[in-house]
């Protein structure tokens, strides 16, 4: 897979200097400011084209490969019950890359208000297996630069070690993303229930028209017991023009949570 890839790297930059008037126009573009950007750009695109497969949904159900993700029970702006769960989302799987990322949340999951809160453990996840990777699935998620900015700009403190934070820091918490998953608590080494579930509800604030952003937001919890507080704040906008969602806060999501017992198994 690697080889074919960089095979296509080749051929897409041949292509390009054949079209774009020879190879020192491309070498001046590529030798500025902009010239990292735009290797990883054809780098980013080339890899989602090889890695693209087709999301096939089913009913309340989206496959992709042979991972899963369902919009168990979607979220009712109406309900009065903001401690327990009033809906969830299953996973067999954090995606495997970003085409896969994007795929599902264009198919299924952020056509939901639950669909698309649930995919904020899975955009952290991504994120601290490659933080290029997940800023991209955070950059899809949200509904802004200054959120994803906001975000990234706490996990790359919290879930990568450096010389500021090494690994045995215990603020460093690579499990972050599982404390948001049903039946993951600090005791059992943030360990969740299979499939995967992010539970859910709404916070009394309820859904408000808000117009300088043009659109709606749903104030919501995800409920999880990763933390003294269960009740994770998210807040989900929906443009007025589009039928997708997009995540504009989150903040609790990727606080300190309690500190693991144990040795984290990983997700998968």
């Amino acid at each position: 897979m690697k080889g074919f890839k960089t095979l296509a790297l080749a051929a897409t930059a041949a292509c390009m200097a054949f079209s774009l008037s020879g190879c020192k126009f491309i070498s001046d573009i590529l030798s500025g400011e902009d010239g990292e950007e735009i290797i990883n750009g054809l780098v980013n695109d080339i890899t989602d084209a090889v890695d693209r497969q087709d999301a096939v949904v089913n009913g309340n159900s989206v496959t992709y490969g042979s991972h899963v993700y369902t919009v168990v029970s979607e979220i009712d702006p109406a309900t009065r019950e903001f401690k327990q769960p009033t809906a969830s989302v299953t996973f067999t799987n954090v995606p495997s890359n970003y085409a896969e990322f994007e795929a599902v949340y264009n198919a299924l999951l952020g056509k939901s208000r639950a669909g698309t809160a649930a995919m904020i453990p899975m955009a952290i996840e991504m994120y601290a297996r490659n933080a290029d990777m997940g800023t991209r699935c955070l950059q899809l998620l949200c509904n802004g630069s200054a959120t994803v900015d906001g975000i990234t700009r706490i996990l790359k403190t919290k879930l990568v070690s450096s010389e500021f934070a090494p690994e045995n820091d215990s603020y460093i918490q690579r499990y972050m993303a599982a404390a948001l998953l049903k039946g993951a608590v600090n005791t059992n080494a943030y360990t969740p229930d299979k499939p995967y579930t992010v539970e859910m509800t709404m916070s009394p604030n309820g859904v408000k028209e808000a117009e300088l952003m043009g659109g709606e937001v749903t104030y919501m919890y995800i409920l999880a017991h990763g933390w003294d507080s269960f009740q994770r704040g998210v807040e989900v906008f929906q443009p007025f023009d589009t039928e997708y969602y997009k995540v504009s806060n989150c903040p609790s999501c990727y606080t300190q949570c309690k500190n693991i017992r144990g040795t984290w198994p990983g997700l998968e």
